[in-house]
């Protein structure tokens, strides 16, 4: 009841109660339960190495620590506890589509969950305390341990996906290094061949390109 609360208004505005809602908090908290213990279940969690990681456990990791990076921000800026328990939620969804159960895909599921225990502690204490040693850990009084940091490095990307319009509208996506010059950037968008299928041959007449965004193709 109290996850729900929180999940379904921000605590300074009125909240109409809703049983449906609760019962989806419950899924939550059981699929966390479930995936937790069948995580810990696996004989060994070795810790993360940065530099060992391939391109999907370095996503997968970044968006562990944006994960961190928002509900922190949430809770102590912005008072949005709603908002950070649904980034959890979204985060619990990335991590039932990463299905790499290597060494380094395991160390990154460990600290996925982790961090996620931690960052419902505040709001589901007693659930957080057992989770928490469910992943091998001592029992402990969870405020007594530091609040998760987003790590920096996590979450510098090696590649970008744009979003490419032409005449305003939505034509496709292209990804391109993070450092890309704003001229690679534009062959790009143009060699892409949902793209090139809505210019018909014709040259554009501008292009404009809004850093790590988007890509806009007038002809």
């Amino acid at each position: 009841v109290r996850l729900f609360s929180m999940f379904a208004a921000p605590p300074d505005q009125s909240l109409e109660w809703n049983e449906s809602g609760v019962e989806g908090m419950a899924r939550f908290l059981r699929r966390l339960w479930r995936e937790v213990h069948a995580h810990a279940a696996q004989p060994d969690h070795p810790e993360v190495d940065p530099s060992a990681l391939d391109a999907a456990q370095k996503a997968m990791r970044r968006q562990v620590h944006e994960a961190i990076a928002k509900v922190g921000d949430d809770y102590g800026r912005r008072h949005s506890f709603n908002t950070a328990i649904a980034a959890l939620m979204e985060l619990l969804n990335a991590l039932g589509k990463f299905t790499d159960m290597s060494d380094m895909g395991r160390a990154v599921r460990h600290e996925a969950f982790e961090a996620i225990v931690l960052l419902l502690n505040p709001i589901t204490p007693h659930a957080s305390h057992a989770l928490w040693q469910a992943l091998g850990h001592p029992e402990t009084l969870l405020e007594d341990l530091p609040f998760p940091q987003a790590d920096a490095a996590a979450l510098v990307r090696d590649a970008l996906t744009l979003a490419v319009q032409v005449n305003g509208k939505l034509r496709g996506t292209i990804e391109v290094p993070a450092d890309a010059a704003r001229e690679a950037v534009e062959v790009a968008a143009l060699a892409a061949p949902s793209v090139a299928a809505h210019l018909g041959g014709q040259p554009p007449k501008k292009v404009i390109v809004v850093p790590g965004k988007i890509v806009n193709i007038v002809v």
